[in-house]
């Protein structure tokens, strides 16, 4: 798939941002955020457009839309300074347009992670001071596919949904019905401070990292639900898996299976689930609150154990129902999640750890970005700077479960040829 190209811009906010907004103060969450791009990739095919609106006026559209939408969310057209706040000085985002040599419906039948990364307007770990960057692609056929990123210094997976959602709310004319109110005051709830020992870009490695693309139908998700199902335990332990603990837990089976052979009992083996504090806060914060409102539960699966999974989905469970009031009220008030993170940094580095981290956007509205010219056909992520990380994405119907894998080379090698793995994947996985 050849990219090329053809004109490069600057969105400002349609109108200046006050001075007094000018200085937006880190949260401790976005100061100790690793310092990556999120990427996302929305696809339209042409007959989903009309046909009397060229794609030049489309674009038009889009950066139209894009700087009304920057006077509400107007620290993404900003400047990240010493990871401590934001300058809002409106410089811009960066706005790329390119044309791709290929057919829409080829890149979508048939997706490779690193071939989507073209679509994208910059490597993934060169973030720099930059917040957002949209690159607007137009295939062969006429079909477009805007690729985001955005800095993870700012935002997690529900704030970027929220600009996105509210960006093609306001392409569509519906800024008074289907638009919010960023709230962006996150520093005074997490309250930044020293972070001195600790660098935010610990586990972003260069090694070769390969991304594979594996499909779960709607019934294979069922009957791995079955499969993990406690049926010894009692009370809450009787409930049946949720689709992400059945897959999370049958990914990691494979992985250990696969790329670890007989576990090392000097290595700590650790499965982490990001988590959205907003719902679990005392009281509950609004959606429309903006930033780093996310953090990992973390596991530590049984390796001694001969049951299935390492009864890893109970142990994941567990670990998620102690992301409470509680724990945000600790992680607010004092130093010990810093220096467990330095820690965890410390043994990461030293190679004591084997992590497998899983974040889901299952549920999440991805399949509303309507621009005014219909809903994507498809929404695809790409390959990723982190190994042994897995993005779980709803498939674009049928109900099933798109799981974007990042392992080093070898692992994968290993690990995508498992035959218990590809009984349960889709043969055709076309999205």
């Amino acid at each position: 798939m050849k990219v090329e190209i053809i004109a490069r811009d600057a969105i400002k906010p349609s109108s200046p941002t006050p001075d007094h907004l000018r200085n937006l103060q880190f949260s401790f969450l976005d100061q100790i955020a690793t310092p990556v791009f999120m990427p996302m990739v929305f696809f339209y095919p042409i007959e989903y457009c009309d046909v009397n609106v060229g794609n030049f006026k489309r674009t038009e559209r889009l950066k139209e839309s894009l700087s009304e939408t920057l006077t509400r969310f107007y620290p993404l057209a900003g400047r990240v300074k010493n990871n401590a706040f934001i300058d809002c000085n409106d410089e811009g985002v960066h706005f790329v347009q390119a044309r791709v040599k290929s057919q829409l419906s080829d890149v979508v039948r048939r997706p490779e992670p690193d071939q989507l990364n073209k679509l994208l307007p910059y490597e993934l770990d060169n973030v720099g001071d930059l917040i957002l960057a949209i690159q607007v692609n137009v295939f062969d056929c006429g079909g477009m596919a805007i690729g985001v990123c955005i800095s993870h210094k700012i935002a997690d997976a529900l704030s970027l949904i929220m600009f996105l959602n509210n960006w093609a709310a306001t392409a569509r004319g519906n800024i008074d019905t289907d638009t919010v109110s960023p709230r962006f005051d996150l520093a005074t709830l997490f309250p930044p401070r020293s972070i001195s020992g600790f660098k935010p870009s610990t586990g972003i490695i260069k090694d070769k990292i390969v991304t594979r693309r594996f499909v779960f139908s709607a019934s294979v998700i069922a009957a791995l639900r079955a499969k993990y199902a406690d049926n010894g335990g009692s009370g809450e332990l009787q409930r049946r898996p949720t689709r992400i603990e059945a897959l999370s837990a049958f990914i990691w089976s494979r992985f250990m299976a696969t790329t670890q052979g007989k576990p090392d009992p000097e290595k700590l083996y650790t499965v982490l689930h990001a988590v959205n504090l907003r719902t679990r806060m005392d009281p509950p914060l609004p959606q429309y609150y903006f930033g780093n409102i996310s953090r990992f539960a973390l596991a530590l699966p049984s390796i001694s154990s001969e049951e299935e999974c390492f009864g890893i989905v109970n142990e994941v469970r567990d670990a998620i129902s102690k992301i409470d009031g509680d724990y945000v009220r600790k992680l607010q008030e004092g130093n010990g999640h810093l220096n467990f993170m330095k820690e965890r940094a410390e043994k990461i580095t030293k190679g004591e750890v084997v992590s497998f981290s899983f974040t889901s956007l299952c549920r999440f509205p991805l399949y509303e970005t309507d621009f005014g010219w219909g809903k994507p056909i498809w929404v695809g992520s790409a390959s990723l700077t982190f190994k042994n990380l897995v993005v779980f994405m709803d498939t674009s119907s049928s109900g099933g479960i798109e799981a974007w894998i990042n392992m080093k080379e070898k692992d994968m090698a290993r690990f995508e040829s498992d035959e218990e793995l590809l009984a349960f994947v889709c043969s055709a996985p076309d999205p």
